[in-house]
């Protein structure tokens, strides 16, 4: 049941005290602790709201309902590389895959010392991730995790690679099994915590820009669903869009310096792997990782669908084409590295949707290749039967000697390069050279514009950024409240 309403009523002008610009991952912690404080909260989302279960995970009309574009969008350069935003109720929570690691120290240290972060206690996230993960039900799948999750475990072990299961934010009920679980996104976590402590919530409302004077943001023009204009006005605004509309946001409300410039982002390649059993689960994903080259690359299970499998073989269809009777054998699997390269976002007057650019280094390519070949490594002493990977061109690999006929002949513009991990675009710290926030998420030079979402993150981690998106949301809107509330 939708927990959203029209705040306008009959009129098109309200005012509240703190405004949050989106529902997911940043917004919804960022909603909840406000509220539970005792401000009057507003958040505002974009998209609609979708009850859990009522759209199949990774389908067709999923893509429709909670995705923006249907899923399709592409940050320019060469190659392309395709990204993913959520657009819906709780944001990216509701379609990603739900694996959850902790941030890294040496990841946390080198931002603290690199982008002169102040007050960046390791302590203080640990306990927040603690605390993160209590709310969202971290855990293991009980029981026997999925046959293509175990392929991907078997793979890494027969070559003695680092690997392991990562916990979900899901629920299992007892004797439960890994398709069992639920999932603990925002729409069923955070978001109602929100309400009950007294937040408003509205769904189908874009604001198309922030009114700002001497610094200080007064009001949000923004867009209702029935298409008619209205006027937020508040004493506070939080931005939490995500790390491509959070800076077309500011960018469209006349804030530029150090905004949008450093896109960063987890580039992957996809291979499909066919094996003697069935192994493929058309609504979930395998758990398993391999992390034996971290930092710089992880390998992992991706949804593999049949319209899946087929996009995987797609690249080189031709030759690929006639597996596709066989996709309940075959699963989908990526490698994505941590990128040297880094991109841009543009909001450009007349476009409703920024214009993004991404450069992959020279480095970036070879690892990418050198990757894609491991994985197909693993996938044969997993005991595939053949590999398909995703680029122009591709052999089919059945013995490990077609894996330098793979890694000679990939070249990153012949590949479907994507992502689902984006960050970067508003880097916090007190590196005015090259931070858009403060410590704590304010934009410089404003009084009380605010980010708390994957914007903030100064890179991209090397692991999946949800963990890390909430621990640092709710270490600066614990700050926020401590200030606001001293003052």
């Amino acid at each position: 049941m939708s927990l959203a309403h029209d705040p306008f009523g009959p009129a098109d002008h309200i005012e509240v005290e703190v405004l949050i610009v989106g529902s997911g991952a940043g917004g919804a912690p960022t909603a909840a602790l406000l509220a539970e404080a005792g401000f009057e909260v507003l958040v505002v989302e974009e998209g609609s709201w979708v009850d859990q279960g009522a759209v199949k995970p990774f389908s067709l009309e999923q893509m429709a309902r909670q995705y923006r574009s249907g899923g399709v969008t592409v940050a320019l350069g060469r190659p392309a590389v395709a990204y993913t935003e959520g657009r819906c109720a709780g944001g990216g929570t509701e379609v990603n895959s739900g694996l959850y690691k902790r941030p890294p120290h040496e990841v946390l240290d080198a931002w603290r010392t690199d982008y002169r972060i102040a007050d960046l206690d390791l302590g203080e996230i640990d306990a927040i991730a603690d605390e993160v993960e209590r709310d969202l039900s971290v855990s293991y799948v009980p029981g026997e995790t999925t046959a293509a999750s175990r392929a991907l475990a078997r793979g890494a072990e027969a070559l003695g690679w680092r690997t392991g299961e990562i916990p979900r934010w899901m629920a299992y009920p007892e004797r439960g099994d890994a398709l069992s679980g639920r999932r603990q996104s925002m729409t069923v976590t955070y978001l109602p915590r929100a309400v009950a402590a007294g937040a408003a919530l509205a769904t189908d409302v874009r604001v198309e820009r922030l009114e700002i004077v001497d610094g200080t943001a007064r009001a949000a023009i923004v867009t209702r669903a029935d298409g008619r204009r209205g006027r937020i006005s508040f004493r506070h605004v939080f931005v939490c869009g995500g790390a491509i509309q959070t800076p077309a946001l500011l960018q469209r409300s006349g804030l530029h310096r150090r905004i949008g410039d450093r896109l960063a982002v987890h580039p992957t390649v996809k291979l499909a792997a066919k094996f003697r059993e069935q192994v493929n689960v058309d609504d979930d994903v395998p758990v398993h990782q391999v992390t034996e080259f971290f930092p710089h690359a992880s390998f992992g299970g991706s949804a593999s669908q049949a319209g899946l499998v087929a996009l995987a073989l797609n690249d080189n269809w031709r030759a690929f084409n006639r597996e596709i009777i066989d996709w309940r054998r075959m699963s989908v699997y990526y490698a994505a590295i941590t990128s040297e390269g880094r991109g841009r976002v543009r909001a450009v007057p007349g476009l409703r949707d920024p214009v993004v650019t991404y450069h992959l280094t020279r480095n970036d390519r070879a690892l990418l290749g050198a990757s894609l070949g491991r994985l197909a490594l693993a996938m044969l002493a997993a005991g595939a039967e053949e590999v398909f990977p995703s680029f122009r061109g591709a052999p089919i690999v059945r013995r490990p000697a077609d894996v330098a006929r793979l890694e000679s002949g990939f070249r990153a513009d012949r590949a479907s390069v994507m992502t689902v991990h984006l960050c970067s675009t508003v880097p916090l710290g007190e590196d005015p050279t090259r931070c858009g926030a403060d410590s704590h998420g304010r934009i410089h030079g404003t009084t009380n514009v605010r980010v708390n979402d994957a914007s903030l993150l100064p890179t991209a981690p090397g692991v999946n950024p949800q963990a890390t998106v909430m621990a640092i949301a709710i270490r600066n809107v614990r700050r926020f409240i401590e200030e606001t509330r001293v003052g």
